[in-house]
This record gives structure tokens, C-alpha cells and sequence, in this order.
């Protein structure tokens, strides 16, 4: 008989039907609904995130119990250019669900602490990397920088080198804050094939030519074309005649050589063997 094992994998309610459902539970405060890749998302007005949730959470057969995760989103070139995105779980049914709902820089979004208290963390998160403001939040203070850090990191219009940079004093004994200074500037390249090589000579070419070392620079090449840098002579390829020119020394002890390779249980044993029997002192 075939024998049967026991599938191991958590079973997960299908999604069939949930927009349907959340249609209806949502109402007017849904602005777009989609299932793409397995996967159901519903965009909903800002001022309503609150009931909205309330109803994915407490709408039978949608029963989207926990809030797992919130997360914002840049689009500087939109009128409302973040978007705060909501995840959420249902544990009775295992299987899961976006909510998305759009601001701007000065506009709050509502506070869902009232039904989930893990959100006011996950609400600085999303205030301290994006500025978004969440009303009703009774802790809103940054959670992830450092005190006085100037700026939201995560917006796309934020220096990738920042504002600011610590650095610990000796003479003053504490952390200090100083204005970025960037003693090297960022890596310019100039993408030509490797086998072609750069239009301008490179330090120690002067060797490959027999030039001075110092010598001024030939002028550059004509906009358009490319200058190969100079190749050394061929050499005749160096080949070894004997094991004694391979750069080893001399073989050593033979005997020593056996010894030294052999595996350390033997090894013990044999030095075991070589001492000489006798009474125990």
C-alpha cells in the first residue's frame, strides 16, 4: 500500500471572493481594487483607513485580524507623493491583504493605535524615514535616527551622503556633529572596453616605454578617437626544467618528510612505540 505522509505546509484560505467582499464591507472609501499575482490590494480614501480596517478586521469571512507591517512609499512626482501601505493577516484563515492610501507632506493620515497598538511603533517608523504625519498617535517622535537628525532618509530627494556626521572628539571627549565633508570626491569612469584601454596615461607607463620617469604626458588624443596605452615587449614565456628550480629548496629529510605526513592517530602511536618501557614512577 502507498503510504501517506502528512503535508506539512499551513493550509491558506483561497482569495476567491475577497474583493467581492471587501466591496461591500468598505463601500464608498474604496477607491480601487486589485488582485494581481496572487496577491489583493485595495487603495481606500485617506480619512477612512480607520473604519476600513476596522471592517477587513471585523467583517466575517475577510477576518484580517493582525496588522503585521506598515510601510511608505515616495513618488515625489505626484501631488500626494507618499503612500502609507497597511498589512494585514488573517490568522483564522491564513492569508493576506494590502490597503494603500495616499498624502502629502503637511496632510495626516488617521492613527490606527485604536485598533492595533503595535501601530504606533510602526507609525514613527514610516514618520521617521518619510515625515508622514499620523494623527491620533499619542507617542509620534523619531524611532530609527539619531537625536537631531535633520531630514527624512528615505525620501528620494534626500542626499545619499546626508546632513550631517558624528564623529567622537578627543580634545572635547564626547560625539560631535559636523556639516558632511567629503575629502574624495565620487569616482568618475569612463567605460571604455578594457581591451582598448583610457585616453590618458595612467602612473608607472612611463616603464612599458623607457621614458624618464616625470616626463611630461604626450598631448591627448583628437575628441572621437582613442589612444592605446603602450604594451610592454614580449617576453619569452619562463618555463622550469627541474623540480630543484621551482623555487622550493632543497627536498628535505625523507624519513622526516614520511613522518611529518603520516595521520596523527599513527603519528601518536608511533611515539608511543619509540618510548622506551619501563616502570611507571
Amino acid at each position: 500500500m502507498p503510504v501517506k505522509f502528512a503535508q506539512h505546509v499551513p493550509k491558506m484560505a483561497s482569495d476567491e471572493g475577497v474583493v467581492a467582499a471587501a466591496k461591500k464591507a468598505v463601500g464608498a472609501a474604496l477607491v480601487e481594487a486589485r488582485e494581481l499575482v496572487g496577491e489583493v490590494t485595495l487603495v481606500v480614501k485617506r480619512d477612512a483607513i480607520i473604519d476600513v480596517c476596522r471592517a477587513l478586521r471585523d467583517t466575517p469571512g475577510l477576518e484580517y485580524q493582525q496588522l503585521m507591517e506598515m510601510a511608505g512609499v515616495d513618488y515625489p512626482d505626484r501631488p500626494e507623493r507618499f503612500e502609507i501601505v497597511y498589512h494585514l493577516l488573517s490568522l483564522t484563515k491564513n492569508r493576506r491583504i494590502r490597503v494603500k492610501v495616499s498624502t502629502d507632506e503637511g496632510t495626516p493620515v488617521p492613527s490606527v493605535t485604536g485598533l492595533w497598538p503595535v501601530a504606533g511603533w510602526l507609525e514613527r517608523e514610516v514618520y521617521d524615514m518619510y515625515g508622514v504625519l499620523f494623527a491620533g498617535n499619542p507617542d509620534l517622535r523619531r524611532i530609527l535616527t539619531d537625536y537631531g537628525f535633520e531630514g527624512y532618509p528615505q525620501r528620494k530627494d534626500f542626499p545619499l551622503t546626508g546632513h550631517v556626521e558624528l564623529r567622537y572628539s578627543e580634545a572635547e571627549k564626547r560625539v560631535v556633529y559636523e556639516p558632511v565633508s567629503l575629502p574624495q570626491d565620487f569616482r568618475t569612469f569612463d567605460f571604455l572596453m578594457p581591451w582598448e584601454g583610457p585616453e590618458y596615461r595612467l602612473p608607472g607607463d612611463e616603464k612599458a616605454t623607457g621614458e624618464e620617469p616625470g616626463a611630461p604626458s604626450p598631448a591627448p588624443a583628437p575628441t572621437g578617437t582613442s589612444t592605446p596605452n603602450a604594451k610592454s615587449p614580449a617576453e619569452t614565456a619562463k618555463t622550469t626544467d627541474t623540480p630543484a628550480k621551482t623555487g622550493a629548496g632543497k627536498p628535505g629529510d625523507v624519513q622526516a618528510t614520511k613522518e611529518a605526513r603520516k595521520p596523527r592517530a599513527k603519528k601518536a602511536e608511533s611515539e608511543v612505540s619509540k618510548k622506551p618501557k619501563g616502570k611507571k614512577p
